[in-house]
């Protein structure tokens, strides 16, 4: 393995930012010093003048669609994607066909990653009204697994859970963490009919319409009320809405927090008026909402009630999105650009470098128990991101590599550049250059 020396880098991590050489050796992070002396063997020296380095993102919440849904991504195109952009870990969903229902079907994944990712990689076990022995056989492989997906909303496939016996049971058994996709069901059925009743077409701009507030918080208060009655570790993804951020606190540190929350970046960006511009190119699930919500989505964040910056990259064809609003599919293309949007927010002074990494690496480490990766670390995987916040960097379809090839970012120019992104202690990416001679590796977990 080819090893780095870092050398006059401006090292951003635990809430500091402080200049010093690093050293990374069998894949690893050896040595942090603010100047590192001769050292033996060979490495190759890198220049980190004027730069920053940035423990790789961790991004809790992708669809990379395979198997079954391959003609809109496969875990190796978005993988590819999601190191271009600094992003060197995931954890995917099991939304996709067959559904991940079972211990075996979920190892098939496993697999496909395992000669196919250049990220680092998890897979969550998926939940439906009538597989419950088969979610708890993933107590025994606690250490392995990033978590239990359950959709409290309709996804693809069986994967919708309504039954309340089989969510008392799952939430009272599990021994990992439970992640929840919360937007009621009765409440969105409900909306959808009444504005069908004027008779006319529905457009994207009905989406918040139709699933809105209330469908959310009525869901994640129900998933919340469970979880504190048996004492459930719960995630709920994709935080959209002003009122749910009542259900969350910033009274405790995230390791003493047993209920935990994510914003994604779309929510952070867009706001319903930006329907008028994108049409269904932003419609998702959460729906992005009226800009009130947007404005107390960032104050949770700085204040902690949100402790994850995520994208719940979800990619479609162009022309899945390019039909009347209610055939068009929900999700978008995210998981290139995460780190350069915030870094663009960064610029305009809304958020630190700093409370950056903390949201988008150390604070997924610390949720999901992630072993031995998230920080810049003497003795951590050498999972590193270096960014040059002086090179501005435009969107366009040419360098876009989602399968699907279509971003709602393009056009847009961020004022950073992704440079070079290591993995495993591999300099994967760097300037524009590849090394796909390995793969990324399973994640494990620190749990008991």
């Amino acid at each position: 393995m080819q090893n780095y020396l870092i050398r006059n880098i401006q090292i951003v991590n635990e809430g500091s930012i402080r200049t010093a050489d690093v050293l990374l050796a069998n894949g690893r992070i050896e040595r942090i010093e603010t100047v590192i002396g001769p050292i033996r063997g060979n490495y190759t020296e890198i220049s980190g003048e004027g730069k920053f380095l940035l423990p790789g993102c961790i991004d809790d919440q992708v669809h990379f669609r395979e198997p079954g849904l391959t003609h809109k991504a496969t875990i190796g195109t978005e993988a590819k994607a999601a190191v271009a952009g600094g992003v060197t870990s995931f954890m995917e969903m099991p939304n996709t066909l067959p559904n991940a229902l079972t211990q075996e079907l979920l190892e098939e994944k496993y697999q496909i990653a395992a000669r196919s990712s250049l990220a680092n990689y998890s897979f969550y076990m998926g939940t439906s009204n009538n597989n419950t022995e088969e979610v708890l056989r993933t107590n025994e492989k606690k250490k392995d697994i990033c978590g239990v997906k359950i959709f409290m909303g309709a996804s693809i496939g069986n994967m919708l859970v309504d039954n309340p016996n089989t969510l008392d049971r799952v939430f009272a058994e599990s021994e990992v963490l439970i992640a929840t996709h919360c937007e009621d069901e009765t409440i969105i059925k409900r909306n959808r009919e009444r504005l069908k009743e004027s008779g006319r077409e529905l457009v994207p701009a009905d989406h918040p319409l139709v699933r809105d507030e209330e469908a959310c918080y009525e869901s994640s208060l129900y998933a919340i009320q469970i979880a504190k009655k048996y004492g459930t570790r719960l995630h709920i993804l994709h935080i959209s809405t002003e009122k749910e951020l009542q259900l969350f606190t910033n009274l405790f540190p995230l390791k003493d927090k047993r209920i935990t929350s994510e914003v994604c970046v779309h929510h952070l960006h867009f706001t319903s008026e930006d329907y008028a511009i994108w049409g269904n190119r932003i419609k998702c699930n959460p729906a992005i909402k009226a800009p009130h919500n947007k404005e107390a989505l960032w104050k949770a964040l700085l204040d902690d009630r949100l402790d994850i910056i995520a994208t719940d990259h979800a990619p479609h064809t162009w022309e899945e999105k390019e039909v009347a609003y209610e055939k068009a599919y929900a999700g978008l293309p995210l998981v290139q650009h995460p780190l350069l949007l915030m870094l663009h927010y960064y610029k305009q002074g809304r958020i630190s470098l700093e409370r950056i990494v903390e949201k988008m690496s150390h604070a997924v480490a610390d949720c999901f128990q992630v072993a031995e990766r998230g920080y810049i670390r003497e003795g951590y995987y050498a999972d590193l991101v270096i960014v040059d916040l002086q090179h501005p960097y435009t969107v366009t379809r040419e360098n876009l590599l989602y399968k699907c090839g279509w971003s709602p970012l393009e056009g847009f120019r961020f004022p950073a550049t992704v440079t070079h992104t290591f993995i495993n202690g591999r300099l994967v990416y760097g300037n524009g250059a590849w090394d796909e001679s390995h793969w990324g590796e399973r994640l494990r977990f620190d749990r008991p």
